[in-house]
């Protein structure tokens, strides 16, 4: 009787079974480790930041700006489908009780795809997180603030906000109102200004983007995002128009190689407030009162309800309708959505995790003191 020879592996033979995705596997693993070993050397980050990741923002950026509608949108989707199509196909390969070798091409398709991704957005996007910062950039200092000085920051955009108020359009319930898509229009040259006060925050020309599917963002706590496999600034549009264009304003800083949120909001304010525009001035003064205002709250309550109490009523209305929109969506998912996020933060060396946003008080603080 003939008997069958068993096939034996060997690495040649393995390899075979899919060149293509084991040469994308090598390399990603290769660069992934290339990356965690060496990310805390800032000088080697500042280079490939400089050499890759800036021209790689700018050509993607621009390859998509003539787009009017987020391409992020549909490449996230075809995410979802792959996914989708890679689940079915294991259970598939179960039911069939088909070979190793199809099994095996199965989790090596699906380990090269994450670790491609993962390798991508590290290379994109994780690399600004160890290279010069905004603030190192911009030669701002950051020092502890005293709650005198905090008040006064706070009143200051207090005051601009109230002045800002009565230059834009309100709806016939008296709510801060624009048109969106104008905002989006106007948004390619809003940081003209800023970089005159800043340079590093020259950049392209971009638009940011809309998202539709913006309800979805609201329902886990996302007001925008910036997509660095596109380079694209997306931007939640379901939610309350007041904080919109400083929202907008955000997404365009990481567009622009500011990756630290704090740091991203700090610029949004200022570009806000020097773009001449009273639609994004009054959304910056509105966006920097907030997070001022929430730090005075904790720090001297009696000094935070005196400053609210000099906010007009349109302004008081604004701020209304903006939590009465977020109070709607304090729901699980949004919790969830928060840990991951501030895991995110925590993993690429922001030990404030969420409170980051908040820090950028002090930049606030100092540059409203320093240029008076």
């Amino acid at each position: 009787m003939e008997t069958r020879e068993k096939k034996r592996l060997s690495p040649g033979t393995i390899w075979r079974l899919c060149p293509v995705r084991h040469s994308l596997l090598s390399l990603s693993m290769l660069w992934l480790c290339f990356y965690f070993a060496f990310r805390s050397r800032k000088s080697l980050m500042n280079t490939i930041c400089r050499v890759l990741v800036r021209p790689w923002h700018h050509f993607a950026g621009r390859l998509y700006s003539g787009l009017r509608f987020s391409a992020a949108e549909w490449v996230i989707g075809l995410w979802i489908v792959l996914g989708g199509c890679f689940v079915a196909q294991l259970i598939v390969h179960f039911r069939r009780r088909r070979g190793g070798e199809a099994l095996y091409r199965w989790a090596i398709s699906l380990l090269t795809m994450a670790l491609t991704l993962f390798g991508l957005f590290s290379l994109w996007w994780g690399v600004f997180y160890y290279s010069d910062s905004f603030v190192e950039q911009a030669k701002l200092s950051r020092r502890p603030i005293s709650n005198a000085e905090l008040e006064s920051v706070t009143a200051a955009y207090a005051a601009k906000a109230n002045e800002y108020s009565s230059r834009v359009q309100r709806n016939d319930e008296g709510i801060f109102t624009a048109d969106l898509m104008e905002l989006f229009d106007r948004s390619p040259t809003l940081y003209h200004p800023a970089e005159q006060i800043f340079p590093c925050l020259a950049g392209p020309e971009l638009r940011a983007k809309p998202v539709i599917f913006s309800r979805l963002m609201s329902c886990i706590n996302n007001t925008g995002f910036f997509f660095p496999y596109t380079a694209e600034a997306n931007v939640n549009v379901d939610c309350t128009m007041a904080l919109l264009p400083a929202t907008i304003a955000h997404e365009l800083a990481h567009q622009r190689g500011v990756a630290r949120e704090d740091e991203a909001n700090f610029a949004a304010v200022i570009a806000c407030m020097v773009s001449g525009d009273d639609t994004y001035a009054y959304s910056g003064a509105l966006m920097a009162y907030v997070y001022l205002g929430n730090a005075l709250h904790d720090a001297d309550y009696e000094a935070w309800l005196g400053i609210y109490d000099s906010l007009n009523e349109d302004v008081r209305r604004d701020l209304r309708d903006h939590n009465a929109y977020w109070d709607r969506f304090d729901t699980k998912a949004a919790e969830v959505s928060d840990r991951v996020y501030e895991g995110f933060l925590r993993t690429y060396g922001d030990d404030r995790g969420m409170r980051s946003y908040d820090a950028c008080v002090d930049l606030l603080v100092l540059y409203e003191l320093e240029t008076k």
